[in-house]
């Protein structure tokens, strides 16, 4: 995991208002992030997975049938 070092911008009145952090800091977080989602995609479908399974070859000839 990586370790982010942020530098806090405050605004006029001395709140914080913004982070800044390294394009690589940014970069790793977003591939995190994305990473998650897909682990939290991947979960979704097995937990409704029927088990139906069809050749990519079948599923193109009926896509070809349906659209014409």
């Amino acid at each position: 995991m990586l370790s982010i070092h942020p530098q806090l911008i405050k605004n006029a009145k001395g709140k914080n208002a913004f982070i800044l952090i390294s394009v690589k800091e940014f970069e790793m977080k977003i591939d995190e992030l994305e990473t998650s989602e897909d682990v939290r995609i991947y979960d979704e479908a097995k937990k409704n997975d029927k088990g139906k399974r069809i050749l990519l070859s079948e599923y193109l000839k009926q896509r070809k049938l349906k659209n014409g």
